[in-house]
């Protein structure tokens, strides 16, 4: 079974001259969507496609030899690069590839954004576009199913999540099993490759943590405690998982410090699958006691896939009064806040009147099972 994918139509984002990255988590579709797309346009494009496993690739374009790069480049109206990331000096490479081949057009993926961040980003200013590509969204889903299906399957993706792969197995145990393979075998090996992370245990330890505390503000001294290590150790394992698309992170707003909690975040992860395969724990959603957990979780990670896809520019934060007064979710958009409250069922909201004291101006809604695609697609 094909998924369609947001971006099944890269045509509209290549750019004479322009390098057009692809990144987003490891198993999200990256490779699928780049090979359909040549694939579908043979015809049209005489191109070349490589990846950065090829151990020749890497002398070529890691040298930054504008020779070899041009030579490579010749007679070719597209490159594209698979896992990019693997060459070191890529990103020094394709800035002499699309400086010096005329009217060339270059697609690249990585899933390590920390790694390729740093290799592409200041030798390619001005001369790339970014797509992030996340685990299926509910808004690509609806190309499949009505509404009412959709709905119909929003206990599988709250335990399962959304992993294409996952998706396209019909049989619990394929599912269970890939989860815990990507858990396993995919989901830090950016950060044990590249940042030469010893301990695979103490990073899971750290995951298992956080996995617990969805929807709740996160101390990192707390955590560090609780794993022997120091709060700064903590802040950069952190820092990693979200460089590498494994959790993100949402901060605290305030515009009146004195009743505002702001220094704390939370974090979310993003895939619910994955969430649950960290915590091994795939039991239906009837007899779980996280399933607000699940559902906060969805919805923010659901939510920043429509924001990225539809470009809407907002920043995210929660709020939260000393007081315990709490708003899950808030966005500032053009200068203007709107406050959103997650609930698995419906109830009248008590914060209403906290929110609407400090920021009168403010919009507040309630987000539960019966209105959330407007919410998310």
């Amino acid at each position: 079974m094909m998924l369609p994918r947001f971006y099944d139509n890269l045509s509209s984002y290549l750019k004479p001259n322009k390098v057009l990255f692809i990144f987003g988590s490891r198993q999200a579709g990256k490779t699928t969507l780049l090979k359909k797309f040549l694939s579908e346009n043979k015809d049209k494009f005489r191109y070349k496609l490589d990846s950065g496993d090829d151990i020749n690739l890497h002398a070529v374009l890691g040298s930054s030899n504008s020779k070899k790069i041009i030579e490579y480049a010749k007679g070719y109206d597209l490159i594209a690069i698979d896992e990019a990331q693997k060459i070191k000096g890529i990103g020094q490479g394709l800035k002499i590839m699309v400086d010096q081949v005329p009217n060339l057009k270059v697609i690249v993926t990585g899933s390590s954004s920390f790694d390729l961040a740093g290799q592409i980003g200041e030798p390619l200013t001005g001369r790339k576009i970014n797509l992030a590509l996340y685990p299926l969204s509910q808004i690509e889903m609806g190309n499949i199913y009505n509404d009412y299906e959709l709905k119909s399957l929003l206990d599988d993706y709250l335990v399962y999540g959304a992993y294409p792969e996952v998706l396209t197995n019909e049989f619990i145990n394929d599912k269970k099993r890939i989860l815990e393979e990507l858990v396993g075998s995919y989901l830090l090996k950016d950060i044990l490759e590249l940042e030469k992370v010893k301990s695979s245990k103490l990073l899971l330890d750290l995951l298992r943590l956080l996995a617990f505390q969805i929807g709740s503000e996160v101390s990192l001294s707390e955590l560090g405690k609780q794993l022997g290590i120091d709060g700064k150790t903590v802040a950069r394992y952190l820092d990693l998982f979200e460089k590498s698309f494994v959790i993100i992170n949402i901060r605290g707003f305030s515009r009146n410090l004195r009743k505002e909690i702001t220094k704390k975040s939370k974090y979310y992860f993003l895939d619910n699958g994955i969430r649950n395969a960290i915590i091994a724990n795939f039991n239906p959603l009837e007899i779980r006691d996280d399933i607000g957990k699940l559902w906060e979780n969805f919805l923010v990670v659901e939510r920043i896939k429509k924001q990225s896809y539809h470009q809407i520019y907002a920043n995210n934060y929660f709020w939260r009064t000393w007081n315990q007064k709490e708003i899950d979710w808030v966005e500032e958009r053009d200068g203007k806040l709107f406050g959103y409250e997650f609930k698995w069922k419906g109830k009248p909201l008590k914060v209403a009147a906290a929110w609407s004291e400090n920021y009168p101006d403010a919009s507040l809604e309630i987000i539960d099972k019966e209105n959330y695609l407007e919410f998310v697609t």
